[in-house]
């Protein structure tokens, strides 16, 4: 039996946000990192959630710790390491928009291999969550993932992918061999407009969803910004309107949006079109305040404001 609906895996960043508190700018803490971000996400939503990593023997490790604690995610199979350390980020805000500082070379996470992938956790679970910066950090990461997919397929998992290319990581070329063989493997396709565009060298939404489905997935959902989400399965693709707001800080928009919709399609019983509505307003939500996860709606907010 299936005991935990989504399981992430990848790398989690501590977060330093530039904001401006009192008259003076400050660096905030807070948490980030695409699958962490995402499987929290579900957890404010009512997903019974697990997420696997490593973490470093230090302060920002056992801030993480406490965090997927608070936040009622398994973290039974987050290695803790003594011999890396946990990555890190810092966030800045201009006229256009916000820019990213890292710090993640050799992380905990970056060290994981294959033989740290938790086959009985991923055999539970409903969904397995993946992403590209899982498998950008590293070869032995690339390794791990691709191997956490392969047993997800053996176990009847869902496998859910976020493209999120980051080409500070890995050349372009490499990140679209690997990230299309990962997405082959896939059930759900959760990439960005800009990203797909420069993965797939297409440019409508609608060759680019065609694109996905043809490699063998069998949900597509393509977020386009302002402009909503275009959703496409086998049997039909439809455009989700955007939900509108002033938004404060974007950081991890996209990671709500993947752990929100993956939450409410396993909620709804399979409705891709309803879940990605759904979605929207939570990743809408997510920027009414500063950092990645601080902002995250809870499910009696994202139903308020859907019914407003």
């Amino acid at each position: 039996m299936k005991t935990i609906d989504i399981t992430g895996l990848g790398e989690p960043l501590m977060e330093f946000n530039h904001v401006q508190r009192g008259g003076e700018w400050l660096y905030l803490p807070g948490h980030g990192g695409d699958t962490s971000n995402a499987t929290v996400a579900a957890a404010r939503l009512g997903a019974r959630t697990a997420y696997v990593t490593a973490v470093g023997d230090d302060a920002f490790g056992r801030d993480f710790l406490s965090l997927w604690d608070a936040e009622g995610v398994d973290r039974s199979c987050v290695a803790v390491r003594s011999d890396a350390s946990t990555g890190i980020y810092f966030i800045t805000h201009g006229p256009e928009g916000h820019a990213f500082s890292y710090y993640r070379a050799g992380s905990a996470a970056s060290r994981m291999t294959s033989a740290d992938i938790p086959v009985d956790l991923i055999a539970a679970s409903r969904v397995l969550h993946v992403s590209g910066i899982s498998q950008a950090i590293s070869t032995s990461a690339c390794d791990a993932v691709f191997h956490a997919i392969a047993t997800a397929r053996a176990s009847g998992t869902t496998v859910s992918y976020d493209t999120n290319l980051r080409l500070r990581l890995w050349p372009l070329d490499r990140a679209r061999a690997v990230i299309h063989a990962a997405v082959a493997m896939s059930d759900v396709c959760l990439p960005g407009l800009d990203d797909a565009r420069q993965l797939t060298g297409l440019q409508g939404p609608e060759e680019i969803c065609a694109f996905y489905l043809g490699l063998g997935c069998r949900i597509v959902a393509l977020t386009l910004g302002k402009d909503g989400t275009m959703v496409a399965t086998p049997e039909a693709t439809r455009r989700i309107p955007a939900r509108v707001v002033e938004a404060i800080d974007a950081t991890g928009a996209g990671d709500a949006f993947d752990g929100a919709f993956l939450a409410e399609w396993l909620r709804n019983g399979g409705d891709a079109f309803a879940a990605a509505a759904y979605a929207n307003a939570a990743a809408a939500l997510s920027t009414q305040g500063y950092g990645a996860v601080a902002p995250l709606p809870r499910r009696a907010d994202v139903e308020a404001f859907v019914t407003a």
